[in-house]
Order: structure tokens, then C-alpha cells, then sequence
């Protein structure tokens, strides 16, 4: 099978994006694995396949690179826009359906290969606080703990000990690493079915964002990652949100064909 692809990557979140709107691109999880791969096939953190929908423009279907299908991926939601606005299914606005539910996204800079996308991410009803993290689902399962020093943290090694602890068990979660700054937040994020850390997460970014929101009344927060710069915006009734909103750039790569 002689597949086309896009490479896109949202502040350094890199992902495989295949037009299957025709319905005729089935991946085994192998498959999507090797596809993944960064040193046997195109590399990526994650693949997602853009399929056709009866009540929306696309629908959304995300496979992290372990080669399993995944939960929320807000970069990709972020990309996969970009993508289809590049295929010519979207202007500036999309609705798409994904796993966690429908979406909306809005293409606020077009700069060619580089778009400027702000997603609407889904609500979020309920934040556990424990002695030092916090605990929340922002479309995906995620960690966040406050520490003073992120860049010193082995991500790797305290990441993988926290994802796979017996609290969290059977699935595990994502783990984000936060550092407070007097305008922005650093984050780093340790993310399941890539088993590592990503340079960002947009679920992640997400989550430490309304983590922070606990500790001071803010309504925007500008988040820094090894991979570049987002925002988040929410609306906040006490410990419920609503209208929350990642936004940044989403870029083109290139586009190739492979043989699976």
C-alpha cells in the first residue's frame, strides 16, 4: 500500500497526517508504529488519519506512536485543522468530531506553511488537588505538578515512575512538570503511548494551565515548552471551566509517500 502523507507540528509536537477521506486507508497498529518510528520510518509523536463525517467537517481519528489509538491530542486538533484548511475542506473555521467529542477551531493568522489555530477544547468539570499535584482530564488523563527548577527534572525517569504508579493504574496518565514565572508558565510533559517526553502537549499545556488557575485568578495563561509558545484561555466558575481555548502556531513540514 502506497500511502500519502503530511508532517506537521504543533511548537514541536510532530505528527503523521493521511487524507482518508475515501475510507480506504485501514492501519494496523504495527503499522502505525513503524510509521512513527524516528529511525525505520517517518517519525512522528503521533498519526492521525482525517476521515469524512456526516454532521461535521472532518472527524479526527489519533494514534499515538506505541501504535494504539489514543485519547485527545489538542496539538493535533490544532494541525489537523491546518491540514484540512491546506486540502481546501475549511476556510477559517472548522467543526470536527474526535474521540472525546465535537471540536470547534478557528484559523486566526495564515501565514502559508505556518497557521496561528485556536481550539476549543472540551470542559472540564472536576480538579482533584492532592498534597503536591493535581489531577484532571483535559480530553486526556494528565499529572501536573509544580516544581522550581523544571529544566533539572529527569522527565524521562520521574515521568515513566509517575505514568505507571499503581494510583493510576490500569491505563496510567500523562505527566506534566510545571514552573511558575511572574507572565508564564514552563512545561514540560512526559506523555503515554509515546512513553517519553514530548518538546509539548497540547492537552498537557491545557491542564497545567488550569492547575495554575487554583493558585491565582487568571483567565489567560501563556505557557512556554521546549517546543515553542502557546496560550490558554478559559472561563472559570468555581471549580468547573468552560470555553477553554489552545492557541498557536501549527506548521506544515512536508508532504511524501511511503510503501507499507
Amino acid at each position: 500500500m502506497n500511502i500519502t502523507f503530511s508532517k506537521y507540528h504543533g511548537a514541536g509536537n510532530d505528527f503523521i497526517i493521511i487524507d482518508n477521506r475515501n475510507n480506504n486507508i485501514v492501519l494496523a497498529n504495527s503499522e502505525v508504529k513503524y510509521l512513527c518510528n524516528r529511525h525505520l520510518g517517518i517519525g512522528a509523536d503521533g498519526l492521525m488519519l482525517l476521515n469524512t463525517d456526516n454532521e461535521y467537517d472532518f472527524r479526527m481519528v489519533y494514534y499515538n506512536s506505541d501504535g494504539n489509538e489514543s485519547t485527545m491530542c489538542g496539538n493535533g486538533g490544532r494541525c489537523i485543522t491546518a491540514f484540512a484548511s491546506k486540502l481546501g475542506i475549511i476556510k477559517e473555521n472548522a467543526s470536527f468530531i474526535a474521540i472525546d467529542g465535537m471540536h470547534t477551531a478557528e484559523i486566526i493568522e495564515d501565514h502559508d506553511e505556518i497557521k496561528i489555530v485556536k481550539l476549543k477544547m472540551s470542559d472540564v468539570s472536576t480538579i482533584i488537588k492532592k498534597d503536591n499535584y493535581f489531577l484532571l482530564n483535559t480530553g486526556s488523563p494528565h499529572y501536573v505538578e509544580f516544581v522550581e527548577d523544571a529544566i533539572t527534572i529527569d522527565v524521562q525517569k520521574k515521568g515513566r515512575e509517575i505514568r505507571y504508579n499503581n494510583l493510576f493504574a490500569p491505563n496510567g496518565l500523562n505527566v506534566n512538570f510545571v514552573e511558575i514565572h511572574e507572565d508564564y508558565l514552563f512545561v514540560r510533559t512526559y506523555e503515554r503511548g509515546v512513553e517519553d517526553e514530548t518538546l509539548s502537549c497540547g492537552t498537557g499545556v491545557t491542564a497545567s494551565a488550569l492547575a495554575y488557575s487554583f493558585q491565582k485568578d487568571i483567565q489567560i495563561v501563556t505557557i512556554e515548552t521546549k517546543g515553542g509558545k502557546l496560550s490558554v484561555s478559559f472561563e472559570k466558575e468555581n471549580d468547573s471551566y468552560k470555553n477553554i481555548h489552545l492557541q498557536g502556531p501549527a506548521t506544515f513540514v512536508y508532504e511524501g509517500k511511503i510503501q507499507v
